[in-house]
């Protein structure tokens, strides 16, 4: 997918392609020297990073105030999110979590760069405050779903919704999650791929 197919196929801005594009020359840039994403799906960035981030933009109430994106990395999906709410004028700010600190580093570089209403934390995820408040929390690429729930079970109160990435294995790992924990989940075919999005919501752990 080319940058002109991405912009046609997602109806964003030629603004907002812009910044895509040069989140993706950071990067790549940053890349050479942090494992921010594995080099050689960079060649693919449009389809397998971009579009594939931006696909959770349906999933979000239009409404939604706070997003909490955890194992941030290089960015997917939350600075995609960033740049999509901003792209239909949404007032929604995204919250970043990885606990390295050269990622962080890289994040909020782009953040500033592109204006985007988002902020970046060097902290682990279990170390988060579970009184602050979140609509929606993200993952890609993160965890195995049971360890995920144990991560973000705090931040997941009554009302709050995961959207988590998962491959083709995603049934294993949501029989595994069960022995632990019960939860609500819808299975959304990924655009992108032959992964899905879970969306998982009243996560409680077994007693």
């Amino acid at each position: 997918m080319t940058r002109d197919e991405f912009e046609a196929a997602t109806g964003v801005s030629r603004e907002t392609t812009q910044g895509f594009d040069r989140w993706r020359e950071l990067l790549v840039e940053a890349n050479a020297h942090t494992n921010l994403v594995g080099r050689s799906t960079l060649d693919d960035f449009w389809e397998r990073h971009a579009l594939d981030s931006l696909q959770l933009m349906q999933l979000i109430p239009s409404g939604t105030r706070r997003i909490a994106d955890l194992g941030a990395g290089g960015g997917f999906p939350g600075l995609a999110l960033a740049l999509a709410c901003r792209d239909r004028g949404l007032q929604t700010r995204i919250v970043m979590i990885d606990s390295v600190a050269k990622k962080t580093a890289f994040l909020n570089r782009v953040i500033g760069e592109l204006g985007v209403a988002a902020e970046a934390r060097a902290i682990r995820v279990e170390a988060m405050d579970p009184s602050e408040d979140f609509e929606i929390v993200t993952a890609r690429a993160f965890a195995p779903l049971n360890k995920l729930l144990g991560f973000a079970a705090p931040l997941l109160k009554s009302g709050t919704v995961g959207l988590f990435f998962k491959g083709r294995h995603y049934r294993d790992e949501l029989t595994e999650a069960h022995k632990h924990w019960t939860f609500e989940t819808e299975v959304i075919p990924s655009q992108t791929g032959d992964g899905v999005i879970l969306r998982i919501s009243e996560v409680q752990r077994v007693r």
